[in-house]
């Protein structure tokens, strides 16, 4: 009933304490949960890349990571509540995993990026909530082999820090195996901000759909293709989908 669907790609109307609410409901129900955030980019991508599209959209529970997608979603006639970020979702998951005792795997990254993430919590927190870590390098060959590891690591909740698809190719050609882990969720590049690497941009900038432009403006020559270049081919996307409505 809170979902909606724009531009191929299926999203959930909620807000970030009903969001939280509903996964802290299903890992109490001993239920898997299978999480993904979209932003613009990954909206983009997923028009032609259709297992992208089909990893996604067969996620259980889908957030607006962007506020560019939730613009987009007013201006399309199916307004969202507000953004729900990825990197804001999983801050609040490892306090609530704290309150609650529950166990989170942390794989993807550089070793060092991953190792950083990992002692950061244990100090804010307590070692108590590590189930394990993984750097996010490896074969295709070996992602079952991870997939097991990660399953018998006793962890409630598993944060994925890859690129877009593999990490939601991976989530999805893996869902079987993972099925023992009740939350599981792709975080993009949260771990290089949690380890210090990267900064966020100050809230304000948030505020004004401009953390983008913050996160090109450290990395250009990495980031310019992804954001300026796809930030252009959403725009029209969404300009397409209003005139033919």
């Amino acid at each position: 009933m809170n979902r909606i669907k724009i531009l191929n790609t299926n999203i959930d109307n909620l807000s970030m304490d009903q969001t939280l609410q509903r996964i802290e409901n299903n890992i109490l129900q001993n239920t898997k949960l299978h999480h993904v955030v979209v932003n613009a980019s990954k909206m983009v991508a997923m028009q032609t890349d259709l297992k992208l599209r089909q990893s996604v959209n067969s996620c259980d529970l889908i957030n607006a990571d962007g506020q560019a997608v939730v613009w987009a979603s007013r201006i399309l006639g199916q307004p969202l509540k507000e953004r729900v970020a990825g990197i804001d979702l999983m801050e609040n998951l490892v306090e609530l995993a704290y309150k609650k005792n529950y166990k989170i795997f942390f794989f993807g990254a550089k070793e060092e990026v991953v190792s950083r993430v990992v002692n950061n919590y244990k100090i804010k927190y307590s070692k108590d909530i590590i189930a394990g870590y993984r750097n996010g390098y490896f074969k295709k060959e070996n992602e079952a082999n991870i997939a097991q590891q990660i399953s018998n690591s006793g962890a409630d909740i598993l944060f994925v820090a890859i690129s877009s698809p593999t990490k939601e190719n991976f989530l999805y050609d893996n869902k079987e195996t993972l099925r023992g882990v009740n939350f599981i969720m792709g975080v993009g590049g949260s771990f290089d901000v949690v380890s210090g690497l990267v900064k966020r941009a100050p809230l304000w900038t948030q505020k004004i759909g401009m953390e983008w432009f913050y996160r090109f403006a450290q990395e250009p020559k990495r980031m310019w293709k992804r954001y300026l270049i796809g930030n252009i081919k959403f725009i029209w996307m969404v300009f397409k989908a209003r005139l033919s409505k």
